[in-house]
């Protein structure tokens, strides 16, 4: 240890530092500065540990603590408090942030930037904030809040975050101001005393037999407290969404089946001693052929990847008509291979989980995850202990977009405080989160589309094959809404359509924004503008003449009856699309569907319960997960429009203190379903006030509300009437390029049903076209030997401020009557659409049709920043 001294915030500090420990280590664990988080380290590639040091700004994970001695070291603790108000202010009342995970230090950046330039353009303003990531917003709100604080700086603005929580209104983000300023602590940020530190040991294999784990030398590490293998589980090893096929644990003799697979675990009295005890266990290996290629592994003879359950997963298919005689009809048939690729979320904060022994001999479990109550239930069962063993909380997270659905430290950090009988919390770096959660799938799409000489779609055959990696997860699910959404928003009145979700040894696959229909809107986008060149008809022209409308049929052959508004999204982009045209402009245009709910059988609730306090507020307690997309704060606007009750009087909470198992936030469904409940409930609650009482005399009554959903039909069950999905969202978006061939601008028109908070439903609907556009340019997670060949973060891909066009949403609201106040979801399809309006535009620019992503030869995606992988494998071997 080697003693550093500097001056933090104004006072002059002395620590003790470990060799190659870095100022965030430092900052965060021996000063308590939870302003500077960890999304990266030690890649200083995301921006979120920034500080001024000696007046420049710099990433802190990648400097070592001893580099700081001597200098003067600013973080958001130390800006003076009525420049901190403001700065928080300015983010709210832009709805520049959502998950947060990012904002404290693109906050500390905007200080700095509008300390040194009073008056910055918007480009000054995206160059500066480069080194920064978010994987939320797509960057358009950002800025905004920058350029606002540089008004009220200069005394040009007075920002005023929305206090009027009635539906419609932009009412502040839930607990906006303390995220904005790294105030509200996030799971890695929290402490308990007493608290161990976990770690676990990875499979560096993607197949292999385990023959020997030794942890005598980590075990005789000074400060390491517990190593915990399979042979520590009491209850029952393997777990999983839909099917029990993951083990917590890889036990001697069984085969670890991709890199992300848990051998061993540890406890110790730090972060540093527990990973350094990690790396002494030794695991003997016995390496076996692994299973790479999806095509490969549905052959016969090939390695059996998983022991629960054979390689193919599932296979879905949807028939009406009779496709095959429909196309040989038409007048015009185009036929292609659309190939989509795998993506790794890159939520900003990193996997953590932290569980507490509680003196009734309860577990508290604070987690992150989707679904908390799937936790509970997953958790329980691996201690072998009854489910109200576990109290779960939810800590709001740093980003998930369908990757912290599955389990990933809840299980082996729980462990871990069962045999020490301490709280332990346990934190992934990010290399070892991109080896464990599941990523998006990589779709091989075989599709033929019909079409007559007047340009009316006839008949649509697709064949789909979907890598699902090493385990379940929601794979089979991901390929069967693949599948249903193959046709897009537009009437087919033939189709025949299958889908295969197959298991190789690669990282797993599971739920991310978008689950399949993005993949699939990819392949029919791409095919109608073949189609419309046959023809003679422009892109616009030929959606409008096949968009859906209330009385058509959905891809399964559920009818329309509701809330059908692709037409009006059309009609909002034409007038853009004709004079993009009439300019010269290379134009592409794409409209999306996307289910609201997760439907096909499945049965659905939102659960909610309002419990007046003593202290004059109303606990508002729902089973699902906020993770940045603002539910909480749309769940508190339903209740205000309800019950007329101030927004400030509703604390929104989820956890274990009542039965409200809603199962994952995921489907586009929160809102939904969790909007309907709090709407019932606040209906008793309203009843009561219109009786005469007060909060005064209601303190301590709970109103309840239970929604069930169970209407929804399986594929392929007999029934008179299909329902496959309860609502959808519809879209229309438009990518136009500049005489270079980089996108200029982009249009997104989006049904919503109903706007509750139309600020931060447009930022979910800039973030998902971000998110979009990397999918279509520069994203792609390719595997050698089942491992990643790029882990850091501009590889990956993901566009920074300065690679975003000019967005430009437009909301469009058809009454949705099964959603709360006409609203449904729209935390997905934002994206859905993105892919083939820039496949359009490209093909406008330069005549070539593209079918595989991302489009990483195209002038588009030359022209961003990143997604350039520096790695010296054989591009041949990337799976």
């Amino acid at each position: 240890m080697s003693e550093v001294s500097f001056t933090l915030n104004g006072k002059p500090v002395q620590i003790s530092t470990r060799p190659q420990e870095t100022l965030l280590e430092a900052l965060r664990g021996r000063c308590g500065v939870i302003s500077t988080k960890d999304g990266c380290s030690p890649q200083g590639q995301c921006g979120c540990c920034l500080a001024v040091i000696d007046g420049q700004a710099k990433t802190t994970c990648a400097m070592p603590a001893s580099k700081a001695a001597g200098r003067e070291v600013l973080t958001l603790e130390g800006v003076d408090e009525q420049e901190r108000e403001l700065i928080a202010r300015c983010f709210v009342a832009s709805a520049g942030l959502q998950c947060g995970f990012c904002i404290p230090g693109i906050a500390l950046r905007a200080k700095h930037l509008v300390d040194k330039n009073p008056n910055p353009t918007r480009a000054e303003i995206a160059k500066a904030i480069d080194g920064h990531l978010c994987r939320c917003t797509g960057y358009v709100k950002i800025v905004d809040a920058i350029e606002l604080l540089a008004k009220a700086r200069r005394g040009e603005a007075d920002p005023q975050p929305g206090t009027d929580g009635r539906v419609g209104q932009d009412l502040a983000r839930y607990q906006g101001e303390t995220m904005s300023l790294g105030d509200r602590p996030y799971v890695d940020d929290m402490v308990r005393e007493g608290m161990l530190h976990g770690a676990l040991v990875l499979s560096p294999h993607a197949r292999a037999k385990v023959l020997r784990i030794d942890t005598s030398r980590a075990e005789a590490l000074p400060g390491v407290q517990r190593v915990a293998t399979a042979a520590d589980v009491p209850g029952d090893r393997w777990y999983g969404l839909i099917i029990k096929d993951w083990p917590g644990f890889v036990a001697v003799g069984e085969e670890v089946r991709c890199v992300g697979d848990v051998v061993a675990a540890v406890a110790a009295d730090d972060v540093a001693t527990a990973r350094e005890a990690a790396a002494l266990v030794e695991v003997e290996y016995e390496l076996l052929p692994a299973a790479l290629d999806m095509h490969e592994a549905l052959e016969d003879g090939a390695p059996q990847v998983n022991p629960t359950h054979p390689n193919r997963l599932s296979t879905t298919a949807f028939a009406r008509g009779d496709a095959d005689v429909a196309l040989a009809a038409s007048a015009h048939v185009v036929t292609g291979t659309w190939k989509t690729q795998r993506i790794e979320h890159l939520f900003l904060e990193p996997e953590s989980a932290l569980a507490e022994p509680l003196p009734d001999g309860r577990l508290h479990l604070f987690t992150q995850g989707q679904g908390i109550f799937d936790d509970r239930r997953q958790v329980a069962a691996f201690l072998g202990v009854p489910v109200e063993e576990v109290f779960v909380e939810l800590v709001p997270n740093g980003g998930a977009f369908g990757g912290k659905e599955d389990m990933s430290v809840q299980a082996q950090t729980s462990l871990l405080a069962k045999l020490t009988g301490r709280p332990v919390k346990l934190t992934l770096s990010r290399e070892e989160s991109i080896r464990i959660h599941p990523k998006r799938h990589p779709i091989d799409m075989e599709m033929t589309v019909g079409c007559d000489a007047e340009g009316r779609l006839t008949a649509v055959k697709a064949r789909m094959v979907g890598d699902t990696g090493a385990y379940a997860s929601v794979g089979a699910k991901v390929l069967e809404r693949a599948a249903g959404h193959a046709c897009g928003p537009y009437k087919v009145p033939h189709v025949d359509i299958e889908a295969i979700a197959v298991s190789t040894n690669n990282p797993p696959c599971g739920a991310m924004r978008g689950f399949g229909a993005n993949q699939a809107n990819f392949a029919i986008e791409g095919a109608i503008d073949m189609l419309a060149e046959k023809v003679g008809l422009d892109g616009w022209a030929i959606r409008r003449r096949n968009a859906v409308a209330v009385g058509d049929m959905f891809t399964t052959g559920q009818v329309y009856e509701k809330s059908v508004g692709v037409i009006k999204t059309l009609e909002a982009v034409k007038d853009a699309y004709y004079q993009a045209k009439a300019d010269g402009k290379a134009v592409g245009i794409a409209c999306g569907i996307k289910n609201t709910g997760i439907g096909n059988g499945a049965q659905e609730w939102g659960k909610a319960r309002l419990v007046v306090e003593a202290d004059g507020t109303v606990s508002l307690y729902n089973g699902y997960t906020e993770m940045g997309q603002g539910l909480l704060t749309v769940l508190v606007q339903c209740a205000v429009e309800v019950t007329g009750l101030p927004a400030a009087v509703f604390r929104p909470k989820v956890d274990a203190t009542y039965a409200l198992d809603c199962g994952q936030t995921t489907g586009s469904r929160a809102t939904l379903f969790g909007g309907r409940s709090v709407r019932d409930a606040a209906i008793k609650l309203r009843a009561e006030l219109d009786a005469g009482q007060t909060l005064g005399d209601l303190v301590g009554r709970v109103y309840a509300a239970d929604v069930l959903i169970d209407d929804t039909t399986k594929p392929g069950a007999k029934t008179d009437k299909i329902k496959t999905h309860t609502s959808f969202g519809f879209a229309t978006q438009m990518c136009i390029l500049d005489e270079r061939g980089r996108i200029e601008r982009f249009i997104a028109a989006h049904d919503v049903g109903r706007a509750i908070n139309p600020a931060l439903c447009e930022g979910q609907i800039q973030g998902s076209v971000h998110m979009g556009l990397g999918f279509a340019l520069t994203e792609e997670l390719p595997c050698v030997d089942g491992m990643p060949v790029a882990f850091k973060l501009r590889e990956i891909g993901v566009l920074r401020a300065r690679d975003m066009p000019q967005v430009e949403v437009i909301l469009v609201e058809e009454h949705e009557p099964e959603g709360p106040f006409g609203a449904k979801g729209v935390g997905e399809i934002g994206l859905v659409p993105t892919a083939g309006a820039v496949a359009g535009a490209l093909r406008a620019f330069d005549g070539q049709s593209r079918f595989v992503l991302p489009m990483k030869e195209s002038p588009a995606a030359q022209a961003m920043s990143v997604g350039k992988i520096r790695s010296k494998s054989d591009r041949s071997t990337w799976r």
